[in-house]
């Protein structure tokens, strides 16, 4: 289901676009900033390079609105908590139903699933922090199959280690 290599722990609902995604991208040694960073630090930037800590949530619409909001507070088990509840809410084909993410006391992502056909249709609601002053992004992502989602979901949990 994951329509780009971020290198880190990535969880995709949705292919292509649109989607939300709940990445830790691996830092890069080519971008020009790691290498900057990595001089100041007096090191090589392969040293410097490797998994970042910092999550990010991104949502892409096929209309071309999209957000991307970095999640400062959002840990491994958090991230890790949230893929659970959504394997085990995929695991009733005939319900629908509600996750949300949580991060700093601030509801970032809820996820409405509900039946389509073989697999689940989903509504993601973005909601940036309030210091951004950027409104609510609605996403609604087409059916994707009960296989494919508990594959996808059970990869991240892997990646989470």
């Amino acid at each position: 289901m994951s329509p780009i290599a971020v290198g880190g722990p990535a969880l995709f609902i949705g292919s292509d676009t649109p989607c939300v995604a709940l990445v830790r991208p691996m830092i890069d040694p080519a971008q020009p900033a790691v290498k900057e960073a990595a001089e100041r630090a007096g090191v090589t930037p392969e040293e410097f390079a490797g998994p970042s800590d910092q999550w990010q949530l991104i949502a892409d619409r096929t209309d071309g609105e999209g957000r991307e909001i970095a999640l400062n507070e959002l840990s491994d088990d958090a991230a890790g908590a949230f893929a659970e509840r959504l394997l085990a809410a995929i695991a009733d084909p005939e319900a629908e139903f509600t996750e949300v993410l949580t991060v700093a006391a601030h509801d970032v992502l809820r996820i409405d699933g509900r039946p389509a056909g073989e697999g689940f249709a989903f509504l993601a609601s973005v909601v940036p922090p309030p210091s951004e002053g950027t409104p609510l992004l609605e996403v609604e992502i087409g059916p994707s199959s009960i296989a494919d989602l508990r594959a996808e979901l059970e990869q991240f949990r892997r990646s989470l280690g």
